[in-house]
């Protein structure tokens, strides 16, 4: 096989990597600010508490996942940026927002605060609404009708539910006492209404896309690529009875909820990559249609060896170091 062949496979499925372990760990982060709470200024100090030393470093898939997409596939990085500018540019303000308001709570008059935790929940809703529509416009092949745009919208609002959903786990597992219990019944809420996207988007999807609809029921692979919905539907259920016998005994168990969360993601990411393989831009452009030259991707493969591990060995390290449940914000 020539390496035309296989680096573009290569490098779409390290982007597609970035793009799931961002989606996880800053939509947990983005999910505690879009549930920040206006009206207890002790819980809201422990919800940032418990997303401070990640958040920063979350968004860093996020810029290598972009850097793939530029870098190894040009072409389709031009068609993307082109036609998600106006709400890349939005999701933008909305990180621009949250970064701000996170230094500026610790810094401000305590009768200021209060102005920072709303431009933080803001910005944080912003940034959510602003990924899940672009996820939409992108599913729909960036189409300009009625149909595109009310799917996007569908979108837009079940990715922020989705980001509720694991930032109330993340909560679950971090926190204690009175706002663990209010996390719990935060993720049952927000679990249902993205079981009811995960629903709505499944069933749209085929309608709008029929080629979907030929691949997920074609024999023999329908034997396994059924599994992902099942295990995932399965997976909603065995997380909303955990959340429902909160407090546990000891605690024990607390880290269920948000790893139920995380295969959640993973398996609806999964049917999305079936879904749109070989193409990268849905129905337009294929992986090898928009790759860079063979001679360059290998050049950069090298970088990505080495890039790719540093990064997730510092990830790992820092979630290891800031383990445990969450102590009480201070600044120094």
């Amino acid at each position: 096989m020539i390496p035309a062949d296989w680096l573009p496979a290569i490098f779409v499925g390290l982007m597609g990597l970035a793009v799931l372990i961002y989606a996880i760990l800053d939509g947990y982060d983005l999910g505690v600010g879009i549930m920040l709470p206006l009206e207890n200024e002790a819980q809201a100090d422990s919800m940032i508490a418990s997303i401070g030393p990640f958040w920063d470093a979350n968004e860093t898939w996020l810029v290598l996942a972009i850097g793939l997409l530029l870098i190894a596939f040009p072409e389709a990085h031009s068609v993307v940026l082109k036609e998600l500018y106006i709400p890349a540019a939005i999701m933008l303000i909305g990180l621009i927002m949250r970064g701000v308001a996170f230094d500026f709570r610790a810094k401000v008059a305590v009768s200021n605060k209060p102005t920072w935790d709303k431009t933080f929940k803001a910005g944080s809703l912003i940034t959510a609404l602003a990924q899940g529509y672009m996820l939409g416009m992108y599913v729909m092949g960036f189409e300009h009708s009625l149909t595109a745009y009310m799917f996007s919208a569908l979108a837009a609002f079940g990715v922020a539910a989705a980001y509720c959903y694991i930032g109330a786990a993340w909560l679950v597992m971090k926190t204690s006492d009175e706002l663990q219990l209010r996390a719990a019944r935060w993720a049952r809420r927000a679990g249902w209404i993205c079981f009811s996207g995960v629903l709505a988007v499944c069933a749209m999807n085929p309608l709008v896309n029929p080629d979907i609809l030929n691949r997920w029921l074609s024999f023999p692979n329908a034997l396994f690529v059924w599994a992902i919905p099942v295990v995932c539907f399965a997976l909603f259920a065995v997380v909303d009875q955990v959340l429902k016998r909160f407090p546990l005994d000891e605690d024990k168990g607390c880290w269920l909820p948000f790893i139920g969360a995380m295969f959640i993601f993973m398996f609806c990411f999964s049917g999305l990559g079936y879904s749109f393989f070989p193409y990268i831009v849905p129905g337009k452009l294929t992986i090898w249609e928009s790759a860079s030259a063979p001679e360059s991707l290998q050049f950069i493969l090298w970088g990505a060896i080495v890039v790719v591990p540093v990064i997730l060995l510092y990830t790992f390290f820092s979630y290891r170091v800031f383990w445990g449940k969450v102590q009480d914000l201070k600044y120094y």
